[in-house]
């Protein structure tokens, strides 16, 4: 479906013309429509499927039809991080061009004077705010903020907030805005948690799920199976003396990010880090550096990638395995955009086997499995079975398979009986009276 053909205002169709926007995703087609109804929605869907735009052209449609409060708070935004954050404040830019509405951005690891804009953006009414959970938070116990006007509630990547602990926030907000409202609710995932908080928060509302997509055959998906202790020697291997540009290294923990930073910086490669430990005007240098390719290769964590948005990614690098199918999803999905082509590869230890082949049975496909370089050495057999647990088949002296679960262990345990016999029979040793102190102060000798 074309832009043109959804019932959007002009000046929100101008702003979509000179964006160059004109066919909708199916989660902008489905959902589109039912916010402008004004009724309440929960959409499942993915980032990179064109969610943003799925919320922001209705609702800029919906200021510039009705009627609305001037100087006044009318929409909030909430997002899990400060990357989505300015991604969605970006996109509100663009597609308000032609529109009358101001934002504002709220989110934490600014300066003195940008806390001083948020303050003055909330205080004075900016039509809509798009803002993290804790810093909206900091700004509302500090200050009297109108509330009062607020006609649209979005939550973006709300299962993200609640995995980050933000529900007592949200809540705390929620409690502060009018019930005469619209929420939508966007999730990439709807465990039980979202459900909960939907029927708290939402009024009968419509569900719309697109299914988790797989990835564009576009995508080149390789993995190589190796030892946890050959990985960083692919990495040499695949980057040294070699031009390289715009590649992504996903892991799954800060810290593993901060260690691979410094191993990659000794290999001489041009590499940059990203993960929340960084404040934000490091953040914004390190993605500054990617974008204009004076840093060839960012390595971050998953949730604070969120927010990167490069259309030229040629290469993602999964040094670790994925969690589950749809991060594998979402983190392959930064290659390969705006009609380009990309390569995505998977660094699969033995423990990560079984993880692996999961991520194979959604993808309903084997992914391609590339040999290693041979300085490296012999590789693991692949054979995700024997990993299930996290740890490898071991056969008895019969020739049975057992798995070393802790079931089958030897039980090393004193038995209660054995225990109970002991204390009657073994005398226990006298506890020692404390010794006095005979070297009091001459103020308290007698």
């Amino acid at each position: 479906m074309r832009f043109d053909e959804l019932p959007l205002c002009e000046p929100v169709l101008s702003g979509l013309d000179a964006m160059n926007f004109t066919e909708a995703t199916p989660v902008q087609e489905q959902t589109i429509p039912v916010i402008l109804d004004k009724k309440d929605v929960i959409a499942c869907a993915q980032t990179g499927t064109g969610k943003t735009a799925a919320f922001i052209l209705p609702l800029l449609h919906n200021l510039q039809s009705e009627a609305h409060a001037e100087d006044k708070i009318n929409a909030i935004i909430m997002a899990p991080t400060r990357e989505l954050a300015q991604q969605i404040d970006q996109q509100m830019e663009g597609f308000s061009y032609f529109t009358p509405f101001s934002s504002v951005a709220v989110y934490g690891g600014n300066d003195a004077a940008a806390w001083d804009v948020q303050r003055k953006g909330l205080q004075k009414g900016a039509d809509v705010v798009i803002a993290t959970p804790g810093r909206l938070l900091s700004h509302i116990n500090l200050y009297d903020i109108d509330f009062s006007q607020v006609k649209y509630f979005i939550l973006d990547e709300a299962d993200r907030m609640l995995d980050m602990g933000f529900y007592d926030d949200i809540m705390t907000v929620v409690k502060r805005l009018p019930a005469n409202r619209q929420t939508i609710m966007f999730s990439a995932t709807m465990p039980p948690k979202i459900r909960t908080l939907a029927k708290t928060i939402l009024k009968d509302p419509v569900e719309v799920k697109i299914a988790v997509s797989r990835p564009p055959d576009t995508i080149r998906q390789t993995a190589y199976i190796c030892h946890e202790s050959q990985k960083t020697g692919l990495i040499r291997n695949l980057f040294a003396g070699k031009e390289v540009s715009k590649v992504i290294i996903f892991s799954g923990s800060k810290l593993k990010v901060k260690e691979l930073f410094k191993t990659f910086r000794q290999m001489k490669l041009s590499v940059g880090e990203m993960h929340s430990d960084l404040d934000q005007s490091q953040r914004d240098h390190v993605m500054h550096e990617f974008r204009n390719s004076r840093i060839s290769i960012l390595v971050a964590t998953d949730i604070v990638a969120r927010g990167i948005d490069i259309d030229d990614i040629t290469m993602v690098i999964n040094y670790d395995v994925p969690h589950d199918e749809e991060d594998y999803v979402h983190r392959i999905g930064r290659t390969a955009r705006a009609g380009e082509t990309g390569m995505a590869i998977t660094f699969v230890n033995e423990d990560e086997q079984y993880k692996f082949r999961k991520i194979e049975e959604f993808l309903e496909k084997d992914i391609e499995k590339l040999s290693l370089p041979e300085s490296l050495g012999e590789a693991p057999v692949y054979d995700p079975a024997a990993h299930r647990y996290g740890h490898k088949k071991f056969a008895s002296k019969k020739g049975a398979i057992h798995r070393n679960k802790p079931s089958q262990q030897k039980d090393t345990r004193i038995k209660p009986e054995l225990l109970k016999a002991a204390d009657s029979t073994v005398e226990r040793p006298k506890r020692k009276k404390p010794r006095r102190n005979n070297h009091r102060p001459d103020s308290q000798k007698q």
